[in-house]
């Protein structure tokens, strides 16, 4: 097993268990801020890591898994550095490679359309439209934030919110149902398997509802997941 291999696995693994920590406890809380710091840099590594792995090999779904959760989460983590109602070049930057993500995913959904063979170990034709539409959405987010001049209050924390926790999604996605052949043989196929999958979104439900019934969204939340 190679040392880039390693350490994209054992930073997925930090990644997945500081994540489910962070989103159990209160938010804006020590303990939060310290295990979304660490689910933070732990979800970079992985994210560039598998980007590493998968452009040799070809592996386009994995390369796109990995920029997305790699945007997702640097976008969420800035969300909350930077002082509510202001926005810069970062988020420029960041609307600018998810409508660069868009077209790219495009581009290859219209070439397998046009040649199923055309794109190595290509998925269902219509999961490259859903991702480019997701991408897209994300960049016109981003445009929204910058048009405002930046975000605050509810909206600030709900955008940080659902982007960590998207992030943490694919990466429990990637793991259960991606790497099955890691876990043990009786667990293959078993629909259990979706459980820590969609925990983190359940999670994500729970706490953007809370965000709409209490005020702590108004206290100043330090970088975290």
């Amino acid at each position: 097993m190679s040392p880039i291999l390693i350490l994209h696995a054992g930073a997925g693994t930090i990644a997945m268990l500081s994540g489910l920590v962070a989103l159990s406890v209160a938010k804006g809380a020590r303990l939060h801020q310290i295990f979304g710091t660490v689910f933070f840099a732990a979800m970079l590594t992985m994210s560039a890591m598998g980007i590493w792995l998968a452009i040799p090999l070809q592996q386009w779904g994995n390369v796109i898994g990995g920029a997305f959760a790699f945007y997702l989460v640097a976008t969420a983590w800035m969300t909350v550095r930077r002082r509510p109602g202001t926005a810069g070049i970062f988020e420029v930057v960041a609307m600018l490679a998810a409508f660069t993500g868009a077209a790219v995913i495009l581009y290859f959904g219209f070439k397998v359309v046009a040649n199923p063979k055309a794109v190595a170990g290509n998925g269902p034709v219509a999961a490259y439209f859903v991702l480019a539409a997701i991408f897209a959405l994300c960049g016109v987010l981003d445009l929204k934030v910058i048009l405002g001049g930046g975000i605050s209050g509810k909206p600030r924390i709900a955008r940080h919110l659902w982007r960590m926790c998207v992030a943490l999604t694919v990466a429990t996605g990637s793991f259960f149902l991606g790497q099955q052949k890691f876990l043990p043989q009786s667990w293959h196929g078993s629909p259990w398997l979706f459980v820590p999958v969609f925990a983190p979104l359940l999670l994500m439900a729970f706490w953007l509802v809370r965000i709409r019934l209490k005020s702590w969204y108004a206290q100043p939340v330090a970088a975290s997941s």
